[in-house]
């Protein structure tokens, strides 16, 4: 694993992975195009692959973020993160409870957790986690039931914890602008970036303007 735990500068802009975005390239290259153009910290999260594949992708990807010492996270399944030596885990609140991880995976390990709420967000802070994802704050192409989220909400979550959170949702360079000053140290997203037809000219457009949100 690279040698850092989670800081705000890594948080900035946050890439989830999503292969069905992709338009003609492999996500390897997507990753590190993405990575080029200004993107922080990568999280691989493929619902509809196997675990072996799920593996091999990781190893793959994490080669490319060190390479550029990106932190790389894996959705959800913390124990395939263990094993190809990701950097960490972002989990749901339905997954396994951050103190359980913290517990196996030891102080080192990065996790992230999902919040919707002042409650989840203190929850997993004094669990042990890292740094939060809060969202959705506008509807989501990549999931289609997430729970809204109002800016004033991404604003009490925020500040009701001393742990960093990133908004997720829907965020694209045209909609960023309208959730700044609410506290967060980064954003979250997906389709923004890996869908889009320049990935690279995708991502440094988005740094630039999420640096004016915060």
């Amino acid at each position: 694993m690279i040698d850092l735990k989670i800081n705000h500068k890594d948080l900035l802009l946050y890439a989830v992975t999503e292969r069905s975005c992709l338009r003609g390239i492999s996500l390897e290259e997507a990753v590190e195009q993405a990575i080029l153009g200004g993107v922080s910290i990568v999280q691989l999260r493929e619902k509809n692959i196997s675990g072996g594949e799920l593996m091999e992708e990781a190893k793959r990807l994490l080669k490319i973020c060190h390479k550029y010492n990106v932190p790389f996270i894996i959705n959800d399944d913390y124990e395939a993160a263990l094993r190809c030596g990701a950097d960490g885990v972002h989990v749901g609140i339905e997954d396994a409870p951050v103190a359980d991880i913290r517990r196996i995976a030891g102080n080192d390990f990065i996790i992230g957790a999902t919040a919707k709420t002042v409650e989840q967000a203190k929850l997993a802070e004094g669990s042990g986690a890292d740094y939060l994802g809060v969202g959705a704050v506008f509807p989501s192409p990549t999931k289609k039931n997430a729970v809204r989220i109002t800016p004033q909400q991404l604003s009490e979550i925020c500040g009701s914890v001393s742990i960093p959170a990133v908004a997720i949702g829907g965020i694209n360079a045209e909609n960023v602008h309208t959730i700044k000053g609410c506290g967060h140290k980064g954003i979250a997203v997906v389709s923004a970036v890996f869908g889009a037809e320049n990935v690279k000219a995708a991502a440094e457009e988005l740094h630039r303007k999420v640096i004016e949100t915060l």
